[in-house]
């Protein structure tokens, strides 16, 4: 069974003020283990990129002023997403932004009619990303300095095999009864559920940026 991890960088949080997508990257899973098989891109906004959002990702006017645009990378993008489950950390966010740029240019989201699965739902929360590799000993060195798309979804792929039994459970495929089996990554329901409340400052920072938004886009897919 095959399921991809897909993270963004933004140059904001909000799609529907104008703020758009940077960089893209995918981490393909079968069976509930990396396949090795990747995708990324970075992606020229076509805009300026406020300094808090530089602060987080690194990228720049300048770096990304020759490369490829949104619609230019679109349909590479959903050749390798195909149809499978997407996986993401904070779903929600990802997806609006995702959707936007696809119905800026006319086309169809990619979460209408598809299974999607979140980290953050599955942790029963709002535990950021760190939090969760920190549980379950994901070694965060390679997010030492910044956050990167691909980087981020290789420690999601991560993070949600853990989350859904570990590596071991890939072994069980063949021989686990149909009820017991994980149906690969895309049915975490097979698999106890670990839970994780968010800590004090998670919750305060989750509160504060939920207060300052008008109608999120994801309540869309909330609601």
């Amino acid at each position: 069974m095959r399921l991809v991890a897909v993270d963004t960088e933004t140059t904001g949080l909000r799609p529907d003020e104008g703020h758009r997508i940077v960089e893209i990257g995918c981490v393909e899973l079968r069976n509930n283990v990396p396949s090795g098989r990747t995708w990324h891109a970075f992606v020229n906004p076509r805009r300026d990129i406020p300094e808090k959002a530089r602060q987080v990702h690194g990228l720049s006017e300048e770096f990304l002023a020759d490369k490829p645009t949104f619609p230019e990378v679109a349909d590479r993008f959903l050749e390798f997403v195909g149809e499978s489950p997407l996986l993401f950390h904070n779903a929600p966010f990802d997806l609006g932004f995702l959707d936007a740029e696809l119905s800026r240019m006319g086309r169809d989201g990619v979460s209408p009619g598809r299974e999607i699965l979140d980290t953050m739902e599955l942790a029963g929360g709002f535990v950021a990303l760190n939090n969760l590799c920190r549980r379950h000993g994901i070694d965060l060195a390679v997010r030492r300095h910044r956050h990167g798309a691909l980087i981020d979804a290789q420690l999601l792929a991560e993070v949600y095999i853990e989350m859904t039994g570990g590596r071991q459970g890939s072994f069980l495929l063949d021989t686990a009864p149909a009820s017991a089996r994980p149906g690969a990554a895309a049915t975490p329901s097979n698999w106890p559920q670990r839970l994780y409340a968010p800590d004090e400052n998670e919750a305060k920072a989750h509160r504060e940026m939920l207060q300052g938004l008008s109608n999120p886009i994801w309540k869309r897919y909330l609601d």
